[in-house]
């Protein structure tokens, strides 16, 4: 250590929500962290209001997914209101159980939890300069205090889009801005409004999101020209223009406009050096995507950070972080992109695009495709060090579900607070075969995986990972070769 440094674990650079969602993981998993943020206090303002499956899932880890509900709403529908007054309705399902909210409150339910586990944010401390040698990195940081310099075993960059972690490293963000300006608009608006949904507003006159919260609050988002005032009566003219009619702004709390980019980082590992959320990818806000694709970026590398810290994983394991969590943004950005093209059509191609959405709806095809897709059941995990290939010696293997897919939701019980990275979950006779054999496979590493039995028609296993995705599945004690590889490969 150079004289005048000071050495930590995990050094956090950035206390907001993913930040401080990485820091609870990680000592929750008993490793220390300091996390700096360069704001004086908590961001306000909701910005991201959704939180869909895979971004609840690291609050339900973490133990605040009924405090969560309790804050906010869960959501139980997407209203799509097209010309004439026709409506598109698309139900949620608990399947794809997604929460209205605003993400200003997800920041102080999971600052309250850091607290509560010994942590805390270290405010108005600016990360000026970052490298990366060695063993460690080396994090210059500007505070009330004057200037230290920190050596951390390793950094996470969670410092948001301008990331200076990203750019000290001199990690490239490839992509471009988007061309729709947004205005976004929150507060209290009179009249009627489903709650408990969110209503999009897909007229020839232009679209619009809107989105009543908890406690009265509304919020509003719809493209805007660059030089449209922003002003309340700006509001209720786009209101009356595009919305459902009769609602009144009272009073607006957030009145701003925004615009919104498609990047994806070169890397999103340099070294000893991670970067999530939006340090690492930006996109279009249509969809809701964006805080739960960063959050997902958390509980991918914070199980992973800590078992090799631990000395239970192999540090190999970390090189596929940026692989998996490549594969899930460019799947979201892609995704975001189309939703944004749509969104904003003009009026000619706005009237085609209803006639297909009707067509979609009457059909059935829209509720069966789009929710799930924004539930995040499309995001699968590329084979790799911790995933197994969907085929075995070149032929289709029988799977219960495929491999790199997300845990379905009849195991998701098995979950425990047991610190064993893996689950090995079984299915069928309690004392058959394949689950004695798993029971023999799971005591062959302590602390490494656990088995599970659940009462469930039909013999089968999922090796599962603690992120919430399947490393391996098979349905004869023969296919646990596979998982036994795994854990053999994962393990220090």
């Amino acid at each position: 250590m150079n004289p005048g440094t000071k050495r930590v674990p995990v050094l956090i650079a950035g206390g907001g929500t993913c930040g401080l969602a990485a820091a609870c993981e990680l000592l929750r998993r008993g490793v220390p962290v300091r996390v700096l943020e360069a704001e004086a206090g908590p961001n306000q303002g909701s910005r991201a209001i959704l939180l869909w499956p895979l971004g609840l899932a690291v609050l339900r880890h973490l133990g605040l997914h009924d405090e969560a509900v309790r804050r906010g709403l869960p959501l139980k529908a997407l209203v799509y209101h097209l010309d004439g007054g026709r409506r598109l309705r698309s139900e949620i399902g608990e399947e794809n159980q997604a929460l209205l909210l605003p993400q200003d409150r997800t920041s102080a339910l999971l600052e309250e939890e850091l607290v509560r586990l010994g942590g805390r944010v270290e405010r108005s401390t600016r990360v000026t300069d970052v490298t990366a040698e060695g063993d460690c990195a080396t994090v210059k940081a500007t505070g009330p205090e004057g200037t230290e310099l920190i050596e951390a075993d390793w950094l996470i960059g969670a410092d948001g889009i301008g990331s200076t972690v990203r750019q000290s490293l001199g990690i490239d963000f490839p992509g471009s801005s988007l061309p729709t300006t947004y205005l976004a608009a929150e507060g209290c608006i009179d009249g009627e409004a489903e709650r408990g949904a969110v209503h999009y507003f897909l007229r020839s006159t232009g679209p619009m999101v809107y989105a009543p919260l908890t406690g009265g609050i509304t919020r509003l988002g719809t493209p805007v020209g660059p030089d449209t005032p922003v002003t309340p009566e700006t509001v209720q003219h786009l209101l009356d223009l595009r919305g459902p009619g009769g609602l009144q702004v009272r009073e607006l709390d957030t009145l701003t406009t925004f615009g919104s980019q498609e990047r994806i980082a070169a890397d999103f590992r340099r070294g000893r050096v991670f970067l999530v959320g939006d340090a690492a990818h930006a996109h279009s806000p249509i969809g809701g995507q964006g805080l739960n694709l960063g959050l997902q970026d958390v509980h991918n590398l914070a199980w992973k950070l800590a078992g090799v810290i631990d000395g239970r994983l192999d540090p190999a394991v970390l090189d596929t972080y940026a692989v998996e969590r490549r594969h899930a943004a460019e799947l979201t950005v892609a995704n975001t992109g189309r939703f944004t093209r749509m969104f904003t059509l003009g009026p000619r191609a706005a009237r085609a695009r209803n006639a297909g959405w009707r067509l979609l709806e009457a059909t059935g095809v829209l509720r069966r495709r789009l929710i799930p897709l924004l539930a995040g059941w499309r995001v699968q995990y590329p084979a790799g060090p911790l995933t197994a290939a969907a085929e075995r010696g070149g032929r289709r293997a029988r799977r219960v579900t495929a491999p790199g897919a997300r845990t379905p939701h009849w195991a998701e019980q098995t979950a425990s607070p047991d610190p064993a990275p893996f689950r090995l979950v079984t299915t069928g006779p309690a004392d058959g075969p394949l689950a004695r054999a798993a029971r023999d496979l799971a005591a062959q590493r302590p602390g490494l995986a656990v088995h599970r039995h659940v009462a469930r028609p039909g013999a089968s296993f999922l090796l599962l990972r603690p992120d919430g995705f399947v490393a391996s599945s098979g349905a004869a004690p023969r296919d646990l070769h596979e998982a036994a590889r795994l854990l053999a490969d994962a393990a220090a």
